[in-house]
């Protein structure tokens, strides 16, 4: 697979490491225009515009940062960026310092949080390409501060601080937050304008959830008053992904507690049109994705013949298999095997034998009239002779034993992306 290098700057020769430059490969996705295996990733753009639009109505007045990492949940975070900046995002929120720099070489200009904390020896790339670092961590003040002298252009940066209020992952502790306050007032060319937690339990139903949240959004509150008290005026304060959005209103008027809605909220694979979780339901939300292929194999096989490797699955009958180019290299959930289900001429077709990192194969024999370069649907809806029928990450995670987020990541990138917007 080709790749794209970019080169980012190294450490001055007084801290003790080599001035050269890092060289950063970061893999590129499969060319459209260059593919010749008809398994493709649909991406629909206007229903991530109408998601955004169902959100901002959940949101009230809170300004919405878009969470893109992992390549946009697997969407293509370049494209998907576009969309939302053309539709008035307020900021997009990624992961990674590469991510974030993908974002601004694809020519989006709204802010950019970078919200994992880890900037190695490249702070002069946040300050190059404009982005917002999250902050917890003495280093953070004292490299950024040095940036700013090597760069000599600029004269203060913005950051958000984060609080470890109970995920025990990232952010300062609350009992270090007085210390940590007390080294950024040295450094006063660094403004704290934004103040952040993340909450560990949104998505989990019930008593145990709510508890998990107040005790958090507690802690928070502490530790917020604390910033405000040592002099910092935060114009973003924010602590809800997806489910606390989804959840927050409700759970502020039953419990009588601050809106966790704050100024800002962090929305992920809402976006996306995937609920966090089932007792968090939002119907306006619209899927995005759709991965499909084609049938390249058509055989019929008779009684005990069979499939795959291990010879996990036998024909009971005289069995019509189609083969599919599409497998667990692709993202599909190996776990799938003999388990799953994909979509051809409206009807779902079981997956027999065990899934191949290239193939699967597929039982056609109540699947009337299939043929070769019939369109296989793995993902999404498909609308066929035979009716209609969707297969949701939802119900892959649920017979893979995983989650939404890990199938919807887990498409890989020589599965193209095929973009439309109406």
């Amino acid at each position: 697979m080709s790749q794209k290098a970019a080169l980012v700057s190294g450490p001055s020769a007084h801290d003790g490491v080599s001035d050269s430059p890092i060289r950063v490969l970061r893999p590129r996705r499969a060319s459209p225009e260059m593919t010749v295996r008809p398994t493709r990733a649909e991406i629909d753009l206007a229903a991530v515009r109408g998601n955004l639009r169902a959100l901002r109505k959940v949101a009230g007045r809170a300004r919405i940062w878009a969470v893109l990492k992992a390549d946009g949940y697997g969407h293509g975070a370049p494209a998907v960026a576009r969309t939302l900046e053309r539709s008035g995002v307020d900021g997009v929120a990624v992961a990674l310092l590469e991510e974030a720099i993908e974002l601004r070489d694809a020519g989006i200009r709204a802010p950019v949080l970078v919200m994992g904390g880890y900037y190695g020896r490249a702070y002069e790339e946040l300050l190059a390409h404009d982005l917002v670092p999250v902050v917890y961590d003495a280093s953070h003040f004292e490299q950024l501060a040095r940036a700013i002298r090597l760069v000599g252009h600029q004269d203060r940066v913005l950051v958000h601080l984060k609080i470890d209020t109970g995920m025990s992952r990232l952010g300062v502790r609350p009992e270090h937050l007085r210390g940590l306050l007390e080294v950024a007032a040295a450094f006063p060319q660094i403004v704290v304008d934004g103040v952040m937690t993340h909450f560990s339990s949104a998505d989990v139903p019930g008593e145990e959830g709510e508890a998990a949240m107040l005790e958090q959004l507690a802690t928070f509150a502490r530790g917020l008053a604390t910033v405000r008290k040592a002099g910092h005026a935060p114009r973003f304060v924010h602590a809800s992904n997806s489910a606390a959005l989804l959840g927050a209103a409700s759970l502020a008027a039953a419990r009588g507690v601050d809106d966790a809605r704050f100024d800002a909220v962090r929305p992920g694979i809402a976006l996306f049109g995937v609920s966090p979780s089932d007792h968090l339901p939002c119907p306006e939300l619209r899927p995005t994705l759709r991965v499909r292929s084609e049938i390249v194999s058509l055989r019929t096989v008779p009684a005990g013949t069979p499939i795959g490797y291990g010879q996990t699955f036998r024909a009971s009958r005289d069995t019509v298999i189609a083969t599919v180019p599409m497998g667990y290299a692709d993202g599909l959930p190996r776990a799938l095997s003999n388990a799953g289900s994909m979509l051809v001429r409206g009807r779902r077709a079981p997956i027999v034998g065990s899934l191949s990192m290239d193939l699967a194969t597929l039982d056609v024999t109540d699947v009337p009239g299939a043929s070769l370069r019939d369109e296989v649907v793995a993902v999404g809806e498909q609308r066929g002779a035979l009716g209609r029928d969707e297969i949701t990450v939802q119900e892959i995670a649920r017979l893979a034993g995983l989650i939404p987020w890990d199938v919807m990541t887990s498409i890989s990138r020589r599965v193209p992306r095929f973009y439309r917007d109406f």
